[in-house]
């Protein structure tokens, strides 16, 4: 008789032991993800090593129940579940728990076709306030039912009557469709020395089929995505397949199209935005060899890739790349092993790396590759600093004189302006004028933030959220309560009075919903036009809030940072540059 441990997705369970029927021994080994019982019910499992769970408890043969089936899919790889071993152990998380990462729901067992939803032409006879949200925030948007539910905040019973008014259409959708494949020749970006030398470094390490490590060092405008572009290049004319990680989701679109350039298709995504049956369809592909080519988030690292042969961590240095809910880990330190365990090279790109990294150079596991020279002899800006007891701002102001100065001059010369500052909201401080009452979370007791747009007070430590209070809470003194200090919404009200024949655009982690409508901003700035979303200010001028950081420079929409930006006049259309020769700064100021 054959027997099998079974390794369950459920961490309180642990590893069981089944009976292999006969007529499906072969169709069952190591990795095989299985449908077994558990009293009434079907539980899925992942066939394990006996070997690697050997605390598991050993049940007599007269015991064990036999397997329901094996699933019609591909195993989870030797080196994916080596990964898992590692991870659980490194980060003390329950082996279950780690293998969930790999299968996300409704992947492995979810259907080859599905029926999606999307608006029709006809209207609903009747017109309900719940339908009218629903036609309303769906817009564009195909999905499940369940799907739409929670895009429109309705319940699934009014997307079905929808559906029964012939308000929405069905669409059914195959889990099955091939992707398009890369074409490594598409469009071949002539390099610079240091280019091309770092390329040649990347491309002889996937010929080699060996691990090794490498910290892609080079400055902002260096280059390094089409350098490590060329690796992907050759894993794709090699046959195997070529992962990149990215910090953010958000960052998911306009890499998409850069891929596409160099490439002709797009690459296949992975991020936490994507509908079920584009899970599905990914994950599917990936598992059979066919995706060459994934870009995602952090999560794509435990995607089953039977043959993969470069891993690409982009940003490296972000901190996003922290998962710090459910299993704790570190996707930089995790694309490391997952390299080593599926012995491919992994490159490390950053233009800032963290010690971490540095200091594994400094020992000699990493290699370092450094671009020191930004790309077709652009110039590193002059960076100024700016004395503000020498040169303050106005009383009430925050942007000192020597700033505006620079700010007009650029304008005037049709270029456009970053300001950065890492405050959400109006203002870091709430207090009264009246009694010297700081507003405090009542969770954590850091101090709330005033949000100007939103009309509310914000905790950015716990989340937690309440209406700007018309009274103080301790003496209750009414309009007693004045914001102190600058957030970028203030810099950003500032600016609009300094400068009201610019376009202005805020961007900010508190009003970003998609990668779509960051792709849409980034890409109204590349055209020197500002604004994702389109509100009108007080003066006639558009604004458009949107999420993101300025933690670097690419990167600008990741993280927990902020950045509002002035563009040129609405008559001039220069591209998206450098600022001019001069960059000045100046440090924050608490009010």
């Amino acid at each position: 008789m054959t027997r099998v441990r079974v390794l369950t997705l459920n961490a309180a369970l642990g590893p069981l032991d089944y009976r292999v029927p006969p007529g499906v021994e072969q169709a069952v080994g190591p990795g095989s993800i299985v449908e077994a019982p558990l009293g009434p019910r079907r539980i899925l499992g992942v066939v394990w090593e006996e070997e690697h769970l050997p605390d598991a408890t050993t049940v007599p043969d007269a015991k064990l129940r036999p397997l329901y089936a094996a699933l019609p899919i591909p195993p989870i790889p030797a080196p994916l579940r080596r990964l898992v071993e590692w991870v659980a152990d490194y980060y003390m998380a329950p082996l279950a728990a780690v293998l969930r990462m790999t299968m996300p729901a409704g992947v492995a067992v979810g259907e080859r076709v599905s029926t999606e939803y999307r608006l029709s032409k006809t209207p609903p006879a009747r017109i309900t306030p719940q339908r009218l949200q629903a036609l309303d925030k769906i817009g564009g948007v195909q999905g499940s039912v369940s799907e739409l539910a929670e895009k429109a905040d309705v319940s699934v019973a009014v997307i079905r009557g929808l559906i029964k008014a012939g308000a929405l259409e069905a669409e059914e959708v195959s889990a099955d469709s091939p992707y398009p494949a890369p074409d490594p020749d598409h469009a071949i970006p002539k390099l610079n020395e240091a280019q091309q030398a770092a390329a040649d470094i990347f491309t002889q390490a996937i010929d080699d089929s060996g691990f090794q490590t490498f910290l892609l060092d080079g400055v902002t405008g260096s280059g390094k995505t089409e350098v490590y572009f060329e690796g992907i290049a050759r894993a794709v004319r090699d046959g195997k397949q070529a992962l990149v990680l990215l910090p953010e989701i958000a960052l998911t679109e306009p890499f998409l199209r850069r891929f596409e350039a160099r490439f002709g298709v797009l690459p296949v995504a992975w991020h936490s935005g994507l509908r079920q049956s584009e899970r599905r369809r990914a994950w599917g592909a990936i598992a059979r060899g066919e995706a060459k080519v994934v870009v995602g988030a952090r999560s794509a690292l435990f995607l089953p890739f039977p043959n993969l042969g470069l891993i690409v961590v982009d940003e490296a240095h972000e901190t996003s790349f922290k998962q710090e809910d459910g299993v704790h880990y570190h996707a930089r330190d995790v694309a490391v092993m997952r390299g080593k365990f599926e012995e491919c090279p992994v490159i490390l790109a950053s233009a800032t790396p963290a010690l971490e990294t540095r200091h594994q150079v400094s020992l000699g596991t990493y290699k370092e590759i450094k671009l020191p020279a930004r790309f077709g002899g652009a110039q590193m800006p002059d960076i100024v600093g700016i004395d503000l007891l020498t040169d303050p701002p106005d009383r009430q102001r925050w942007i000192a004189p020597a700033l505006v100065t620079a700010i007009d001059e650029t304008l005037a010369r049709g270029e456009q302006v970053l300001l950065f500052l890492n405050r959400r909201g109006y203002a870091p401080l709430t207090l009264c004028r009246h009694c010297g009452t700081r507003i405090q979370c009542p969770n954590c007791t850091s101090w709330m933030v005033e949000h100007k747009s939103t009309a509310r007070l914000a905790c950015h430590h716990c989340g937690h959220m309440m209406p700007t209070p018309r009274a103080c809470p301790e003496c209750k003194e009414e309009d007693a309560l004045v914001a102190c200090g600058p957030g970028v919404e203030r810099i950003a009200d500032e600016a609009a009075m300094l400068f009201p024949q610019a376009r202005r655009a805020i961007v900010t982690s508190d009003t970003l919903w998609s990668p779509e409508k960051v792709a849409e901003f980034v890409a109204s700035v590349e055209n020197g036009a500002v604004g994702g979303r389109e509100d009108a200010d007080v003066d006639g001028h558009r604004s458009a809030p949107l999420r993101g950081c300025a933690r670097g420079s690419r990167n600008a929409t990741a993280g927990h940072g902020v950045w509002a930006t002035a563009s040129a006049p609405a008559s001039r259309t220069s591209p998206c540059r450098p600022p001019g020769r001069r960059c000045r700064s100046r440090p924050s100021r608490r009010g």
